[in-house]
């Protein structure tokens, strides 16, 4: 498995390339200046586990470059580093199938968190699954359900985890996509209707 880094700026791509080079010692790190480099890339160094990138890549017009790899991997974790402040950037990023904007301001640790985060619940989805139909959600994603249930709120759910705020909203939002709901209400109706809750 391969982990690819995307990003025009030298400083940035070695930087984040030693981190998840720290984070999974036994995969491959690719880093890329380019996103037309991506396919050649992708046949000579294999499956993705993780791709990393900037927002504003050369040649390319806004979250295009998400959207895309998105729809080759849809299930694969991308994040995305830019160096423009999350708000609209970060809302469309996210829109386009990201699962995760870092500001590249972020303090490294906060970013190596915020992507251990990432690779380690994806990882959780082969461990307790629950499936309905084609649709298979994690055991965090099934805790997630169970404390919406309750009621309650990203603070709450971000103490009771021991995790940030983002990271909450992050897991949400991936859980949203996977059930194609777009709301709290929506995805405890699918929870209901589908018999994840009790009552």
């Amino acid at each position: 498995m391969s982990l690819y880094v995307i990003d025009d700026h030298p400083m940035v791509r070695q930087m984040i390339g030693m981190l998840l080079r720290r984070l999974r010692p036994a995969s491959k790190v690719v880093e890329l200046e380019k996103y037309s480099e991506l396919q050649a890339a992708l046949i000579k160094n294999g499956e993705p586990e993780l791709f990393v990138l900037d927002l504003l890549l050369p040649g390319v017009k806004g979250a295009t470059a998400i959207s895309d790899v998105k729809k080759m991997y849809p299930e694969i974790p991308l994040v995305v580093l830019s160096a423009m402040p999350s708000g609209e950037a970060r809302d469309a990023c996210l829109e386009a199938g990201a699962d995760l904007y870092i500001e590249k301001s972020t303090d490294t640790a906060e970013i190596s968190a915020a992507i251990q985060d990432i690779l380690k619940s994806d990882d959780e989805v082969d461990g307790d699954a629950v499936v309905i139909g084609d649709i298979k959600l994690s055991k965090r994603q099934k805790q997630l359900i169970l404390m919406l249930d309750r009621g309650l709120s990203n603070r709450d759910i971000a103490a009771e985890l021991n995790i940030s705020e983002h990271t909450v909203k992050v897991h949400l939002w991936r859980l949203f996509r996977r059930l194609g709901v777009k709301s709290r209400t929506q995805t405890l109706h699918f929870a209901r209707t589908h018999g994840l809750l009790m009552g």
